[in-house]
């Protein structure tokens, strides 16, 4: 099934939560082994915790690359498994290059044979950047998601810079949206070619979903960087769909006692319970 097909299906289903894997170490919860297979037993809890509440979740490689040629094994298990347990699986690795290496990460991510369903990636070097990724999501009925106006307190460095009567992120916004606009789903509205948006700005949020009508937004930034359900309301179409919401810390931190898991499900709960509150308004 076409990518953006799958997503919104899952979303409409379940909920437009997407939780965050961030095994840092550091931060596992009482019982739970600081290493690698510690780091799998952690992220398998959460998924079965997480899986009847959650469309997907978004294992951020830079904490299985930091455990090393173990953690990056136990990174491909930890997706398979989420892939196994029904969930959509969004690789967070914001990779980017141009020519052959460009090709090796798409190939390396989005094959055919790959658990992973969509990738994040940076748009810094432009548009041959970007392209041998969707042409592999087109190819295998996988997505990507373009980073545009990102959740950090810095980003405006960049991506607010004024280019001629817009900013960098408005203009990055309207290549996404040329760059999908060939690949829509047969189900719905929506391209293989998705954008990343923090919830961290919303007034942004709002507009760039009109520059951007075919692209399902993934909103980081709820919850612990302080973005909360109304925050990502304007991410979403009227009808509720077009936008999932990530959130990591808040959902697999929720509790660092034996009580881990069912924490983690509560919270999950809660989450898709508040923004589906908030987006009752704009229901149609």
């Amino acid at each position: 099934m076409h990518f953006a097909d799958a997503l919104t299906a899952a979303s409409k289903t379940k909920s437009p939560v997407c939780v965050g894997l961030d095994p840092n170490v550091g931060k596992l919860p009482e019982g739970i082994e600081r290493t690698p297979a510690g780091v799998l037993t952690f992220c398998k809890g959460i998924v079965d915790a997480v899986k009847e509440v959650a469309c997907c979740v978004k294992p951020q490689m830079a904490y299985f690359e930091l455990l090393g040629w173990e953690g990056m094994k136990v990174f491909w298990e930890v997706c398979t498994y989420a892939k196994e347990q029904g969930l959509l699986v969004i690789a967070d690795g914001k990779r980017n290059d141009i020519g052959s290496t460009c090709e090796a990460y798409a190939d390396a991510y989005l094959s055919a044979a790959s658990p992973i369903d969509a990738l994040t990636v940076s748009p810094y070097l432009g548009s041959d950047g970007v392209q041998p990724f969707i042409e592999r999501a087109t190819q295998n009925n996988k997505g990507v998601f373009v980073l545009v106006k990102t959740s950090n307190s810095s980003s405006g460095e960049l991506q607010d810079l004024p280019t001629g009567d817009e900013v960098v992120h408005e203009h990055m916004a309207q290549l996404v949206e040329s760059w999908g606009s060939a690949h829509l789903g047969k189900e719905t509205i929506f391209s293989c070619v998705g954008s990343v948006v923090g919830a961290t700005y919303p007034e942004e949020l709002k507009y760039l979903r009109t520059l951007m009508p075919h692209a399902v937004i993934l909103i980081p930034g709820y919850g612990a960087q302080g973005g909360g359900a109304a925050d990502c309301k304007p991410g979403f179409l009227p009808d509720g769909t077009g936008a999932i919401v990530n959130s990591a810390r808040g959902i697999i931190f929720a509790s660092k006692g034996k009580d881990w898991q069912e924490a983690a499900k509560n919270a999950a709960k809660q989450m898709a319970e508040d923004l589906r509150e908030v987006l009752k308004s704009s229901a149609v």
